[in-house]
């Protein structure tokens, strides 16, 4: 018997490489981070290409809804939008003198988590399979 939680349906192979593009679009965007004055978060969050990435993948739900592909879309808008709100949360900490050590560590940290959530996404695609939660 089928594994139900498992999605059968076969993406179509432009909207697979489409995913590919948008992975590329978030990691340019946060390598923008590591070679700039920039945080990775911020530069993941407020760089161009993160957010025409975002726009892409809200514009392409559809013809993802019920394949393994779909996986990947949840994954980079979680990340994207968990990412902010981490910032935001760091920004609420700058606003105290005692906070702004935690939140540049907070900074730094979600910035990590970027990367590494980048790159599993992106290694799960390669490998077309996809991203258990």
């Amino acid at each position: 018997m089928p594994d139900a939680s498992v999605p059968n349906l076969q993406p179509r192979d432009s909207v697979i490489k489409l995913a590919h593009v948008m992975y590329g679009l978030h990691v340019f965007s946060a390598v923008t981070g590591l070679v700039s004055a920039a945080f990775i978060v911020t530069a993941f969050l407020s760089g161009w290409p993160s957010i025409i990435a975002v726009v892409l993948n809200y514009m392409n739900q559809g013809e993802v809804r019920g394949s393994w592909l779909e996986s990947h879309f949840r994954w980079q808008l979680r990340t994207f939008w968990f990412a902010l709100l981490w910032v935001i949360v760091a920004l609420m900490l700058a606003l105290t003198l005692i906070g702004i050590p935690v939140a540049i560590a907070l900074m730094l940290g979600v910035g990590v988590w970027v990367l590494y959530r980048l790159a599993r996404g992106w290694s799960a695609l390669s490998a077309e399979r996809p991203l258990m939660f």
